[in-house]
């Protein structure tokens, strides 16, 4: 099985196919480096795919310290993988956890990111809901550490932005609750932790939002209540990004829309790889 090491030591089970400029993808907290196979199979007719699980989260390396699981341990390790590889730069395509960790990797290593794809970003974002939003993280962790079957898909599975995923498409919805299903509580437990909880949110890093001037597309879901107000703050904030809304859609974006997900992927890496998506134009401003 190939495997990528971090700095730390933390190996990191990935897969890769295709030939062409790299795309990598970066997964969300209810999801692994299999969620992905819809692009991967798309995207690997025109593109160097890759796509990878975060540590603590199988078949990759799970550290037994809660203390390993930070923002940064993410962030680095997205990096890592390209390391590995002998990749200098890529395009970063992250969903929620993965996002975050994509824009983090495009704030403080530019050089390593094409552009950036933040797909479901910013649970938490609101001020008013950062308290209660890193309580329930803490809860979720307990819970998992309980050990019940199946209890990271319960707890997380339903969670109100996937239940558009749910209503829409059932057979994809059990597919994508099975995998959870199988996900180590305890690397689940030290993600809600060290990731989810400790995490700033976006707001902390403003000054350092807009002075991105790599490409980057917002994807989020009109159902996904949770991102929506932190997709908008960053499209106002990065100048050469275009926000793009899903109708009656949740979070779990890749997998609830692949086709449309696709088409608006693909359409921003045709316009960022020409050199044609550019910052908005002052004119187009409103006063």
């Amino acid at each position: 099985m190939p495997y990528a090491d971090t700095k730390d030591d933390v190996r990191l089970y990935f897969e890769e196919v295709g030939s062409g400029t790299p795309i990598l993808f970066v997964h969300e907290f209810a999801a692994d480096y299999a969620s992905w196979e819809p692009q991967m199979r798309y995207f690997s007719r025109s593109h160097r795919c890759i796509t990878y699980s975060a540590r603590g989260y199988i078949p990759s390396h799970i550290p037994d310290s809660a203390d390993a699981y930070s923002y940064q341990h993410f962030r680095d390790d997205a990096v890592a993988v390209l390391d590995h590889l002998k990749i200098p730069a890529a395009h970063l395509v992250g969903l929620s956890m993965g996002a975050y960790s994509a824009l983090q990797a495009g704030i403080q290593m530019p050089k390593r990111a094409l552009s950036l794809t933040l797909a479901g970003v910013g649970s938490g974002f609101e001020k008013e809901r950062l308290q209660g939003f890193r309580d329930q993280c803490m809860a979720h962790a307990e819970e998992f550490e309980k050990g019940d079957p199946d209890v990271v898909a319960k707890v997380s599975g339903m969670a109100p932005g996937r239940i558009p995923f749910l209503i829409k498409d059932p057979r994809g919805f059990k597919e994508f609750y099975d995998a959870l299903a199988k996900h180590d509580v305890q690397g689940s437990a030290h993600t809600q932790r060290g990731f989810q909880r400790g995490r700033p949110p976006l707001y902390e890093f403003e000054d350092d939002i807009s002075r991105l001037t790599l490409p980057t597309l917002i994807i989020v879901g009109d159902e996904d209540d949770s991102c929506v107000e932190a997709s908008l703050y960053l499209k106002k904030r990065i100048a050469t990004s275009g926000l793009a809304m899903f109708p009656k859609t949740g979070h779990v974006l890749n997998l609830e829309e692949p086709a449309l997900f696709n088409e608006t992927l693909e359409r921003f890496l045709v316009q960022a790889e020409a050199g044609r998506w550019g910052a908005r134009d002052p004119r187009s401003v409103r006063p």
